[in-house]
Formats: structure tokens, C-alpha cells, sequence
């Protein structure tokens, strides 16, 4: 069991930038520099949707085919942090982002909210 504590979302036009960061605490039965990370958004339209994965060691990294190429993930294991730089934001970007420890979001954070629009 781990503790996620999402932040960095907001407001954003098309095309702008936002770094989300998500703090892994009060870890029980949990390695956080041990474990694949991941990314998950969810939008009424949409449901919850696999974003991106990456590995223990930050090596290798994977990404939904609609945010390849613009988001880029990230991990500190000395700060147990997971990140999401996201540039060239779309108006379908637009979410709930969550951190979780598995690709299915049972183990997840509050979530932070991202909004893109004009």
C-alpha cells in the first residue's frame, strides 16, 4: 500500500505546457524504486485511460498513441516522485490526471485536473 499525492494541473490554452508531479509516501509492503509507475487521465467522455508506463529504473518508458510524441515521463526514486511533462496540450487532453501502481488504477492518487481551452 502507498500513499500518491498528485499535483501541477490547471488551466492551459492549446498548445501550452503543464509538469505534473505525484509523491509516493507511507509505503507499506511497497518499493517505490522498485516499481513500474504509471499515468492515467480520466474525462466523463473517455472513462479512465492508460496514459504512460515507466520502468523501475526510469529506463523504459511507454505511451497511448494519442500523447506520444508531446508527453514525456519521468521518475526521481531518491524522491519518490513520478512525473508528466506535457507540452502541445489539446483541448481533448483534458482531465482528471492520477499516478497509480498498476496500469488498471485500483492503487491510484486524488488525481489532478487538467483543463485546455481557448
Amino acid at each position: 500500500e502507498v500513499q500518491l499525492v498528485e499535483s501541477g494541473g490547471g488551466l492551459v490554452k492549446p498548445g501550452g505546457s503543464l509538469k505534473l508531479s505525484c509523491e509516493a509516501s507511507r509505503f507499506t509492503g511497497f518499493t517505490f524504486s522498485s516499481s513500474y509507475m504509471y499515468w492515467l487521465r480520466q474525462s466523463p467522455k473517455k472513462g479512465l485511460e492508460w496514459v504512460s508506463t515507466i520502468s523501475s529504473g526510469g529506463v523504459w518508458k511507454d505511451y497511448a498513441p494519442s500523447v506520444k510524441g508531446r508527453f514525456t515521463i519521468a521518475r526521481d526514486n531518491g524522491r519518490k516522485t513520478l512525473y508528466l511533462q506535457m507540452d502541445s496540450l489539446r483541448i481533448e487532453d483534458t482531465a482528471v490526471y492520477y499516478c497509480a501502481t498498476d496500469r488498471g488504477g485500483k492503487s491510484r492518487g486524488q488525481g489532478t485536473q487538467v483543463t485546455v481551452s481557448s
